[in-house]
Formats: structure tokens, sequence, C-alpha cells
């Protein structure tokens, strides 16, 4: 039995101008890397369905998803908010992005894969229950959560988050749910401007976040994993995981400072994965969020994904 990759072309269709850094190049890097380096071979490919509206609205709500179809454009752009746009390929790419979620959630959860990886785009943690942000239309893991939740009956469900900015829109969605613990590192002072205090937008006993100021590095990254996230991921037992895989925080990232490096994916996702093969059975689904420039992030995810599927 092997992992699962899932992706669509229509993810690749969406894009949001020429300059804008979430391009549909970013798959493309993503997808030869994999290919080069032969991760590709130990992975079953998958195409990302269409989310139904009534697996959007466990995690939004119905105003919403009427917003988002009703603002797709047939030619042009719909601009959503000041850095977030919609091309006439955007809404199948975001109803694909979060369908990759559920898809991924049900092959997991039925023992037909140990894991998966979502190479989607438009990514998701930014996306509120009632508002679209942030490169972001629909929470793709969110979806995935609560159809794990709702539908397969889970109990204790994990959301890890290592992008550079903090998925406020998780914690929108997700904050004061007992059946979910989210475990979030970020940089403070970066959109969505949490604040120094590097506080929980939301006072919630299920949020763990740790915010890192600009230049912390690989040591601080560490140390905030081994003190935080892996004492509160082994008191909590999740039953499954889920990670919000942004690689913006790279130190050839110039989106932020934080200054990560590709090993310190790897070893990430070691401790997780780690978590995982504990307390559910190695079950972890991986989707993509952040990473913006294209070599470090077809790295980055390459180290990523060499561990989630135990090709290290």
């Amino acid at each position: 039995m092997l992992p699962v990759y899932i992706t669509h072309p229509d993810c690749a269709r969406h894009e949001m101008g020429p300059d804008h850094p979430e391009c549909p190049e970013r798959l493309a890097a993503i997808a030869d890397r994999l290919l080069i380096s032969g991760l590709l071979d130990y992975m079953v490919p998958h195409d990302a369905p269409l989310v139904t509206d009534a697996q959007l609205q466990r995690a939004h709500s119905a105003l919403h998803v009427q917003r988002m179809r009703a603002a797709a454009p047939v030619a042009g752009y719909a601009q959503v908010d000041p850095d977030t746009r919609m091309n006439r390929f955007t809404l199948p790419a975001a109803l694909r992005a979060a369908g990759a979620a559920v898809l991924a959630t049900d092959l997991v959860l039925r023992g037909e894969a140990p894991s998966a990886f979502c190479a989607v785009r438009p990514p998701g943690h930014h996306a509120e229950r009632d508002a679209a942000m942030g490169f972001c239309f629909f929470n793709n893991v969110a979806v995935g959560i609560r159809h794990a939740l709702d539908v397969h009956g889970l109990t204790r469900v994990a959301l890890v988050d290592f992008d550079v900015h903090h998925g406020n829109g998780s914690e929108d969605i997700l904050a004061g749910d007992e059946r979910v613990l989210m475990c979030s590192i970020f940089e403070t002072g970066l959109y969505p401007f949490n604040g120094p205090d590097a506080r929980s937008l939301k006072d919630a006993p299920n949020m763990v976040n740790v915010g890192l100021p600009p230049r912390s590095g690989s040591e601080a990254f560490r140390a905030a994993v081994t003190q935080h996230w892996l004492p509160a991921l082994d008191a909590f037992r999740p039953q499954l995981i889920y990670v919000s895989a942004g690689f913006d925080a790279h130190r050839e990232d110039d989106m932020a400072n934080l200054g990560l490096v590709d090993g310190d994916y790897a070893w990430v996702t070691r401790q997780l994965m780690d978590v995982a093969n504990r307390h559910c059975r190695g079950r972890v689904i991986s989707c993509l969020e952040g990473g913006y420039v294209l070599n470090p992030l077809a790295r980055s995810v390459a180290a990523h994904i060499q561990v989630l599927i135990g090709a290290d």
C-alpha cells in the first residue's frame, strides 16, 4: 500500500496576474523535482475531485460558498481582497483543492493509503469561515478535518501548520472545537498581523500558537516544535494528523525572514511522523500552502515528502 499524491490540472489554471507570487509554476516546479528525484515512483497519483457544497459547509457558511460562486468571473479578474483575485479558472481550482483534502481523508481512513500529499492550489489556511483572503478561497485542511470528524466519526484530529504566516482562517474555523488540536509556528509581524505578543487570535484551549521573531532560524524553530508542539500532540493522542505545509519560511524565500533550510522541513516531518506512528498508525495528510521561490519550494517539498512516505 503506497501513499497517494493528489493534484489536478485545474489547479494550474488559476492565476492572479503575471507578477503574483502565488503562481501556477509552483505546482510544475514541485512535480518536476519529485519526478527527477524518483519520489513519485513511490506514490499513487489521484485526480482531485470537485468538493461539494455540503462538504464545504462543514467548515464555511453557506453564504460564503454562495459568494465565491457568485464572484467567479467569466473573463478577466474579480478582486476578492487586496492581494487575492479570481480568474475564470479559480473556482474549479479552489473546489478541487478542497476536494483533494476530502479524497485524501477518505483514502487514508478507509485504509487504502497510509498517508497523502495534496499538491494543490489555491492554498487554504487564511480562508475564514465567512471570508476569502490571503490568496485563499476555501480552507482546504479545515474542510478535510471536518469531513474526518463528521463523516468518519473521529474524535481527535490534529492540525500542524508550519507556514511562515499564521493560519488565521484555520483558527477561525477550528478554535473551540475540542475534537481538534491546532499547532502553529509562524513569524511575528507578518500577515495576518497577529501582534508582537504572538498570542492566539482566539483565546481557545485547543490552539498551540508559537510566534517567532524574524531571523530566528533553525535552532529556534526546532526548539519551539520540541518544547510546545510535541508535548501537546502526545497529550492529545490524535487519530489523524493534517499538515498545512507552507514552505515560505525558507531562507531563500523573500516572502519572510524566518530563515529555515531544506533540512528543517525533513526534520519537522520526522517529528510528526514519529507522533503519528505512536498514536495514529502513521496516518498523515499534508496539503500545500505557501512557498513562492520555485527552487527552494521544490527542494523543501521533496524533503518533506521523502520523510512523509518513508523513503528517507
